[in-house]
């Protein structure tokens, strides 16, 4: 099974007690390496397309290195080879023996309904989504694989992979791993169970070479919460074409969360220290380009609970009483919207009370000049522009959300880096929606990560990651699994 010994002389060296050598493939900015550098992985390259998101890469895991620029750098996947990329990172040697551990999520969009609606409009053809070519985009980790021959491997993206037109791309993915000697399954772990203050359901794939393990394992919940109706709605169009009758082989149902076990974390909790933001309300804030690197205090000197520790005390992400990156977006059209918002309303209820606002100041206006507006009026349009949200609430009923203080918070998204409208804060004092840093709290990165780029450019990573906090507790998984022998079990 591993007739060159290369896997043989990887895990004897992991076992001798040597770091395991990591590659992070579509990494966006760090996700899951973070998670994978704090179980003591060494972080030896990383493939990413995005500029900013590369950079910050480079930034939290390579920052004095005197190749920084390379690590640095932009790459497209489609035209970047594992010899040329080492060659690039002054990594010497034959390509295969440089790395035990590969990781990361091909681009979800093209496999989310959210992009294939997109596309099906932008093409007007129903199956569009099929010819998009970042759905094809795993075959090319796939070919990363079957050259470094790691001992494991771990690949995340959303469970609507699973039923991409019908079609299972995890199983495509297992059987190409199979062919190659891994052991491989699948499943949905939804992050809430793990720990963290947010309701983010993906699929994970774990592989093992074959000569290692011939069973693989997915961590425990330690958190519980009843879900939403919506995420089992969605779990259960995900999973719809997987054959119940052969689940064994490469599915594996998700470990059940039981109400026995700690409550899930909530966004009050997650939180509830990061600096209170009111400028925005007395136009203390005004529109262009959020400065990233001011930084500021805490609201609460000490933290008030073990995830704000975490968050502050991170290995090697320690902050001395100062964040960055605590911007917001200005809009204020929205914030008396925001303000009389009740905790979970959607928009269908924040266009009512802009409605009803807008109505109030036109008889307001209209009796102040003592004659009435037609909708035809350049007051009345002034008006309405400047007092109600111009979405139809009918094809957007979930494009805002004000967060509850003692829940979870919703999926953060990429979409995060147009707008923030799904992530209203919970505290109607502030009227607002999320900062960068408080997104960067929901997804569980610590408050000394930093994100290159500009606002939209930092809320555009985070929404894209996957959150450190659970990346971890799948690399002590793995890590364990390679502790432990085929005989024992």
């Amino acid at each position: 099974m591993d007739p060159t010994g290369i896997i043989e002389r990887k895990i004897e060296r992991f076992r001798n007690g040597e770091n395991l050598r990591l590659l992070d493939l579509f990494s966006g900015c760090g996700g899951l390496s973070l998670g994978f550098s704090k179980q003591g992985y060494e972080n030896i390259a990383a493939v990413e397309m995005d500029q900013e998101a590369a950079t910050s890469h480079a930034l939290n895991f390579h920052k004095d290195h005197p190749l920084f620029k390379q690590y640095a750098k932009a790459r497209d996947i489609t035209k970047t080879t594992p010899a040329g990329l080492f060659k690039d990172l002054g990594l010497k040697g034959e390509p295969g023996d440089q790395v035990d551990i590969i990781i990361g999520g091909p681009p979800c969009q093209a496999f989310t309904r959210i992009g294939r609606a997109k596309l099906r409009a932008v093409f007007s053809d129903a199956d569009a989504f099929l010819n998009d070519p970042r759905s094809q985009l795993y075959k090319r980790y796939l070919k990363y694989v079957k050259t470094l021959q790691p001992l494991a491997i771990l690949m995340e993206n959303v469970p609507d992979m699973l039923n991409y037109g019908g079609v299972n791309i995890a199983d495509l993915v297992c059987d190409d791993l199979t062919e190659y000697g891994y052991t491989c399954r699948y499943t949905l772990l939804n992050t809430v169970y793990y720990g963290l203050p947010q309701m983010r359901e993906r699929m994970f794939l774990i592989a093992v070479h074959s000569s290692i393990r011939d069973e693989i394992e997915f961590p425990l919940p330690t958190h519980f919460i009843d879900l939403p109706r919506g995420y089992h709605g969605s779990r259960s169009v995900a999973l719809k074409h997987i054959d119940k009758d052969n689940q064994h082989r490469y599915y594996m149902p998700m470990p059940e969360a039981t109400s026995d076990l700690l409550p899930a974390v909530s966004a009050a909790v997650a939180l509830s220290d990061l600096p209170v933001i009111t400028a925005h309300l007395k136009n203390g804030l005004k529109n262009g380009i959020r400065k990233m690197d001011e930084q500021i205090s805490y609201s609460q000197e000490t933290a008030q609970n073990a995830y704000q520790t975490l968050m502050r005390k991170w290995p090697g992400y320690e902050t001395n009483g100062f964040i960055c990156g605590n911007v917001i977006r200005i809009l204020p059209r929205d914030y008396p919207v925001f303000k009389k918002m009740k905790a979970g309303d959607q928009y269908p209820q924040a266009l009512a009370i802009a409605v009803k606002s807008f109505k109030r100041k036109l008889k307001k206006l209209e009796k102040e000049q003592k004659r009435k507006f037609s909708e035809n009026s350049k007051e009345y349009k002034l008006l309405l522009k400047q007092t109600v949200p111009p979405y139809d609430d009918k094809k957007f009923p979930n494009k805002w959300r004000k967060m509850e203080a003692d829940k979870p918070a919703r999926t953060l998204m990429a979409h995060l880096g147009k707008d923030s409208y799904s992530h209203i804060h919970y505290d109607s004092n502030q009227a607002r929606t999320i900062s960068v840093r408080e997104a960067a709290r929901l997804q569980s990165f610590p408050d000394g990560f930093q994100f290159a780029g500009a606002m939209n450019a930092a809320f555009r990573q985070i929404g894209n990651a996957v959150p450190p906090l659970m990346a971890e507790q799948l690399a002590a998984t793995i890590k364990n699994m390679l502790n432990t022998p085929l005989d024992v079990r």
